[in-house]
């Protein structure tokens, strides 16, 4: 599995993401010097899958690189539920929110991966690389 550095502003969001945890991740990367794990990415759109809070923070803290793990989104290998109750969500819902800038509420989308005859959160294809912060500035 190939981790890209991507360009932050290529990037497509399609959630909202909570001030107050994101703060909190802001100090903690700021504190490390490092980005643990990459974010995930379509690659076919560029929109962010998994991994909006380390998007944020780093691109609040200036940084216009960011580790991303490129998926096909269309793959039926990858699933999307939603964290809150009596909703629905499908993947029409979030590649349309991150094409067109709209962004849905916080948690709304949790996307899935099919690992052998299981269904996992797709954080886990997110494996750390501690990558350091310096390595993420500009060209």
């Amino acid at each position: 599995m190939d981790i890209f550095l991507m360009n932050i502003n290529e990037l497509k969001e399609h959630e909202e993401v909570e001030s107050r945890y994101l703060e909190k991740l802001k100090k903690q990367i700021m504190k490390d010097r490092i980005l643990k794990k990459p974010i995930v990415v379509d690659r076919n759109t560029k929109i962010i899958i998994d991994g909006h809070f380390r998007f944020n923070s780093l691109k609040q803290l200036g940084y216009s690189k960011i580790p991303a793990f490129l998926i096909d989104y269309n793959s039926p290998d990858i699933l999307v539920r939603t964290w809150r109750e009596n909703e629905k969500i499908t993947k029409k819902d979030v590649l349309f929110s991150g094409l067109n800038g709209i962004k849905l509420p916080p948690k709304t989308s949790k996307n899935m991966i099919r690992v052998g005859n299981k269904l996992k959160h797709i954080s886990f294809i997110e494996k750390r690389i501690d990558i350091p912060l310096k390595k993420l500035k500009g060209d």
